[in-house]
């Protein structure tokens, strides 16, 4: 019996280490174990002298002795001034003495309301490392990106960094619902407990805005875009208020989802037309409600007349008089609309690609200055490739915010190892053309194309109640990757790669430079096994889980793969060039005519705008339906290769999430074989070709691959 305590005891210990790193996150604070570092970050850091005592600074203060602590075994002491000694000085622009004002004022011209500065100056014949920028907050950006510099083992010595978020808005939506089930959710139940709020208040949420904080996330939205209305009730209000207050000293607000026709659902109106004045008067009353109990909330994002939402449609007005009467409701407080352009209706079957631009690009111009119009990143729903939106440069006068998809429902679930920020930047870098070359995504996204004021980036979060909080470890790294292209949409996903590998895992360059390559070319893999040569949306319907090439019987066109991909006996693809659909023509001439020209456009998006015979050489000399073929085949090996590099990794990293990433990646490469065998016992019955001989033959038939059925897959609704 004391052997069997023992042992149960051990097992304890072990699942609460294990669990606690997948837990940390990115903020593991490793033991640095390079001495000749270990030696400089002691000599320049002899104490820190904090400056300020808000709840901010407190926290900066704790995150600094937490890091030092667990990554030089060192608990610096907390000093009052300076005394003859290399120093950390940690305090806002108003707290600082007029010595270190002076000596920084050129840096402090440079960073705005959110930016910071990490710089060594000389005081008293001492080298002092300022970490300063103009509110409490900005100094906690700063003291976590300084935590990063040592978790990546970097040098201190005569540091000089300036840094400012690019983006206003970024911003996190979580797509929960009030029974916290989530909707396109892999990893648990939602993180917000609302039975147990407000008096309740779960060590989760305090540590859910730290990784935000590290990051430079300054948002989150709270509930689904298919929206409930009782989150406006005072009884919620009450829930979301605590959050925010646990939320706000990390720089941190809230928003919720506006749902259109709440003045009927819990405001006794007979109608939520926008032009109707006692629903105006209503919603500035709910907006004054909630402003008097959360006086920085953000404001509202709304879903409106699309996939059954009601919106100012049902009532015979258009996008611009709902955006615009719930922007005059939020805006004597300060706060935004964020209005989504993901619309499509079953009435306009021609090509769901082209509405959400048909119908918002009208409207360039006329919407308030405090509406932000939300658009997917392209232009049908989060695929593992999509040409970027149409309307990103197409509305020069009005704000456009991205929406990315951080939670993978298109791209395997969270059993799928997939770095998200590779997709991320693919989209930033596209060249739009609007004004000229050089006009890219990024630079209409954080207003510098067109001056835009108001500037924003939404992801929706793959965040869960699970120990690791998103349901894979390397998932994490979308969570922090979305964090760091929102604040920089310039930056390299492969600088992402390297930052998040060294702060969760290991410095080791053994480690480091294999797994970064792996991450690198994961999102490629996914698409080459599930959407190759500009396929899209052949994803099982409603669930979207596994393959569903053959799906045509649901009551939508466009609900159905078929739709997407059109093949018949003499080629594959969506015809969108100026012979088929014309949605070539939503974009700039010099983009519209390299994507309407078949021998020019990109063979990555082929299929996307073109319907290509089966015979069809591409560049590399297969045919079309030889290159498919590898192209699946080619993503399974891809996989196969990431599962070697992740086995080499074994003597780098901890048992515990070693063993974990394996069986999912066991798990993913089973998944990827699905994918290839569905999809081309599929279009072999149109093609009539055989397979090339490197493509490994199926071992089942594709009437069972139509027989699987998943009833339960996880965040269906």
């Amino acid at each position: 019996m004391a052997l069997l305590k023992l042992v149960f005891l051990f097992f304890l210990i072990s699942f609460s280490a294990s669990a606690q790193k997948d837990y940390k996150l990115w903020l593991q604070y490793n033991v640095v174990n390079n001495s000749a570092l270990v030696s400089e970050y002691k000599n320049n850091l002899g104490g820190i002298i904090v400056l300020g005592n808000s709840e901010t600074i407190r926290i900066a203060q704790k995150e600094l002795q937490t890091g030092f602590e667990n990554m030089l075994g060192t608990i610096l002491e907390i000093k009052p001034n300076i005394k003859g000694e290399n120093n950390l000085i940690v305090g806002s622009q108003l707290d600082l003495s007029s010595e270190i004002k002076s000596e920084l004022q050129v840096d402090l011209d440079k960073i705005n309301n959110e930016g910071f500065i990490i710089k060594t100056i000389s005081l008293k014949n001492k080298k002092q490392i300022i970490i300063t920028g103009k509110n409490d907050v900005a100094v906690l950006y700063g003291v976590f990106n300084f935590l990063r510099i040592l978790q990546t083992n970097k040098a201190v010595k005569n540091l000089n960094i300036t840094d400012s978020p690019k983006i206003n808005l970024r911003i996190l939506n979580h797509w929960d619902n009030l029974d916290r089930t989530v909707e396109r959710g892999y990893a648990g139940f939602s993180l917000w407990n609302w039975q147990k709020l407000p008096g309740f208040i779960d060590q989760r949420y305090i540590d859910y805005a730290r990784a935000n904080a590290s990051v430079g996330i300054n948002g989150t939205v709270l509930t689904n875009v298919n929206a409930n209305a009782l989150i406006l009730t005072p009884q919620y209000l009450d829930k979301v208020e605590a959050l925010a207050n646990v939320f706000r000293p990390y720089g941190i607000k809230v928003y919720l989802t506006a749902r259109f026709s709440a003045p009927i659902e819990i405001g006794n109106l007979k109608t939520a037309d926008p032009k109707d004045p006692e629903v105006i008067n209503w919603w500035k009353n709910k907006a004054a409600e909630i402003y008097k109990q959360i006086p920085d909330f953000g404001g509202f994002l709304v879903k409106a007349n699309s996939e059954g939402q009601p919106g100012p449609q049902n009532y015979g007005k258009d996008h611009v008089d709902g955006a615009n009467m719930l922007a005059d409701a939020v805006a004597p407080f300060g706060g935004v609309i964020m209005w989504r352009a993901f619309v499509y209706s079953e009435h306009d079957a021609n090509d769901r690609a082209k509405q959400a631009y048909a119908e918002f690009q009208p409207y360039d111009g006329k919407f308030k200055k405090n509406v932000i119009v939300q658009v997917k990143n392209g232009a049908i729903d989060f695929q593992p490739r999509e040409p970027f939106h149409p309307l990103f440069g197409a509305m020069p006068k009005t704000p456009l915010m991205m929406e990315f998809q951080i939670t993978q429902e298109y791209l395997g679930f969270s059993t799928h190892l997939v770095f998200l920020p590779k997709l991320f930047q693919e989209v930033l870098e596209s060249d739009t053309y609007q004004k000229g070359k050089g006009s890219t995504v990024a630079k209409v996204v954080d207003g510098t194309l067109y001056q835009n004021k108001l500037t924003g980036i939404a992801g929706v979060a793959n965040i869960g109640n699970d120990l690791n909080w998103t349901g894979h470890p390397f998932a994490q790294a979308n969570w922090y990757g979305f964090g760091r292209l929102a604040w920089n949409p310039h930056l390299d996903s492969e600088t992402i790669a390297d930052e998040w590998l060294r702060s969760t895992f290991s410095n080791d360059e053994n480690f480091v430079k294999p797994l970064k390559n792996m991450m690198i070319e994961s999102r490629e893999a996914v698409v080459n096994y599930m959407t190759p040569l500009g396929l899209h949306h052949i994803m099982d319907t409603g669930h979207h889980y596994g393959p569903g090439p053959w799906v045509s019987n649901l009551s939508r066109p466009e609900w159905n793969p078929t739709y997407y991909h059109k093949a018949d006996k003499n080629g594959i693809g969506f015809d969108r060039s100026k012979s088929g659909t014309n949605a070539v023509s939503q974009y700039a001439p010099e983009v519209a005519k390299l994507f309407d020209n078949l021998e020019t456009c990109p063979e990555k998006d082929l299929l996307w705008f073109h319907h290509v015979s089966w015979d069809y050489k591409l560049k590399n000399g297969q045919t079309l339906w030889n290159g498919l073929a590898l192209k699946y085949q080619g993503g399974v090996n891809q996989v196969k290769e990431m599962q070697n590099v992740w086995k080499k990794s074994e003597k780098y990293i901890d048992s515990e999430r070693f063993n974990e990433v394996k069986m999912l990646l066991e798990i993913q490469h089973e998944e990827t074989k699905w994918w290839r065998d569905a999809c081309l016992l599929y279009f072999q019955q149109f093609s009539g070709k055989e397979l090339p001989e490197a493509v490994e033959k199926p071992t089942q038939t594709l009437e069972y691959f139509k027989s699987l059925k998943f009833p339960f897959a996880p965040g269906n609704g």
